[in-house]
């Protein structure tokens, strides 16, 4: 059975999300845009493109709420201290190679019960943008439960435990939240799955692609 999260996770994120996020954007240079974006009512799917572990503690505290994440399970049992943060937080373990029927449960009692479900699209962590392919599940989830996906894309975070430096460092960090995408939308579509998906890449496309302009001019 998929573990939920401790009873008192939902109170620590909203209690801690601003001084986390205060300390983020004086220490790591970190900035966060598009809350407003975030829906004020009902269950929704963060998608964010993965670059590093640390990924899924920004997007909660730019999003503001608890978000339960799948994660890979093969990311349980390394370290002690990280397997009682996700289990604290709800992590749910989906496997690389077989079937993730226990995940696909969990996710869709997530969303059902009206809160707010993770999912990296990537499945992992990527070097850079584009070097993994787009899987569909968020947007199965999302269809299956008629619940919008926000859009969230990061920058930055590939400085620190990452594939390519597992070492902790300070990174600089950029994550910007988008309009949500709607599964009312894409229903009378012959490849709805991949109408979402396509679209949901487009929007992190964009976004990189805004700040590495920036960053290289």
């Amino acid at each position: 059975m998929a573990p939920r999260p401790h009873p008192t996770a939902a109170s620590f994120v909203n209690v801690m999300k601003h001084p986390v996020g205060w300390l983020s954007r004086m220490l790591l240079d970190a900035e966060f845009t598009g809350r407003e974006n975030v829906p004020t009512t009902g269950p929704f799917v963060v998608t964010a493109n993965h670059l590093s572990l640390v990924d899924p503690v920004f997007v909660t505290v730019a999003v503001g709420e608890l978000i339960q994440f799948l994660a890979l399970d093969e990311l349980f049992g390394e370290s002690k201290i990280r397997d009682q943060l996700m289990h604290y937080f709800g992590a749910i373990p989906i496997s690389r190679d077989r079937p993730p029927l226990g995940a696909i449960k969990r996710g869709l009692e997530v969303l059902e019960a009206g809160e707010v479900l993770g999912v990296f699209p990537e499945a992992a962590r990527a070097v850079y943008w584009g070097e993994r392919p787009i899987r569909r599940g968020a947007a199965w989830l999302a269809l299956a439960t008629n619940s919008p996906i926000v859009p969230c894309a990061i920058t930055g975070t590939d400085a620190t435990m990452s594939v390519h430096t597992p070492a902790i460092r300070v990174p600089s960090i950029r994550l910007s939240l988008h309009p949500p995408i709607y599964p009312a939308s894409y229903t009378d579509m012959e490849d709805p799955l991949g109408g979402m998906m396509d679209d949901w890449k487009a929007v992190l496309d964009e976004q990189l692609r805004h700040w590495q302009s920036g960053v290289t001019q």
